[in-house]
């Protein structure tokens, strides 16, 4: 065994590092926009040739709330997925208390996300459109074997571990009412991925080899249809970017930054969750064949 995590633990883990969304957002919050949201590490903006440093800034902000917003979206079928789940371990009841409070804890950041738009709208001053409905992209997502989607959002879950700790952590640059909802969103996901971990691994119990890789197709498939997202994400954030800086790019600038940005995203949301030693650890256990794919496809997300 790979891990420790258990149900009783996880319970009172999370109870410890509960949170309430006026904590952390109170109404009337502002954010600073004279700082950028997102680390570069992830946001990708600072090195664009041909954008001035308040552009770049301004791209920055942009991608900052595309990145609440994602979130928002990826939990609204993360929540009807973990209460399906539930559903079916009635009668064990810390694992059904520990998931039920998974989904709680799920519905609050859609909330506390939708609370950053609308803090980010009223002085950014200008549409940032997100891809969606969310009610189309879950449909899709869902639609696919139960495994292939608990490894999707468990390479989430781990993508934000590592996104905290290793660029939003120490950097001091960043506006801190951001940084504040990336830290407490970190918080609660922590024990997420340690749910999610023990999902996947009920799920898999008992599959042969063949519909192991089955999961891991239908994993690669849910990965594309997001990453196409991705690339329809940096078109409506570039649209944005032309209205607040009140120009507009010429043509092979646009798409140079287009590309650009799409390839960013893709290691934000994708490649950074699918090389995580915890993600990875999970593959191995259920099958090196499965690790192995998943690996070499990495670099192209990078």
């Amino acid at each position: 065994m790979f891990h420790d995590f258990n149900y009783p633990a996880i319970l009172s883990a999370s109870s410890r590092a509960a949170w309430e969304i006026e904590d952390v957002i109170p109404s009337g919050a502002r954010l600073d926009f004279t700082r950028p949201f997102m680390p570069e590490a992830l946001a990708r903006t600072a090195g664009i040739e041909g954008l001035s440093a308040r552009e770049q800034l301004i791209l920055n902000q942009i991608r900052g709330h595309d990145y609440l917003s994602i979130f928002g979206l990826v939990e609204e079928f993360i929540l009807p997925f973990v209460l399906d789940h539930a559903r079916t371990r009635l009668g064990d009841d810390e694992r059904v208390r520990a998931l039920l409070n998974f989904a709680s804890e799920e519905a609050k950041h859609i909330h506390l996300f939708k609370r950053f738009h609308a803090a980010f709208t009223a002085d950014f001053g200008h549409d940032c459109a997100v891809i969606g409905p969310a009610e189309a992209v879950g449909a899709e997502v869902l639609r696919h074997d139960p495994l292939s989607v608990a490894l999707v959002i468990l390479m989430i879950e781990w993508m934000t571990q590592s996104h905290y700790v290793d660029s939003v952590k120490d950097d001091q640059d960043l506006d801190p009412l951001f940084k504040s909802l990336l830290r407490h969103h970190w918080m609660e996901e922590a024990q997420h991925a340690k749910l999610d971990t023990l999902m996947v691994e009920a799920l898999a119990e008992g599959r042969s080899p063949e519909l192991l890789e089955a999961a891991i197709d239908g994993f690669f498939e849910i990965g594309l249809y997001l990453d196409a997202g991705f690339g329809a994400q940096a078109e409506l954030n570039l649209a944005a970017f032309e209205r607040a800086v009140g120009r507009t790019l010429a043509a092979d600038e646009r798409e140079a930054i287009t590309v650009q940005q799409h390839q960013a995203a893709r290691c934000t949301y994708l490649g950074s969750g699918m090389v995580h030693e915890r993600f990875k650890a999970t593959l191995e256990s259920l099958s090196p064949s499965a690790a192995a794919r998943i690996a070499e496809a990495a670099p192209l997300f990078a």
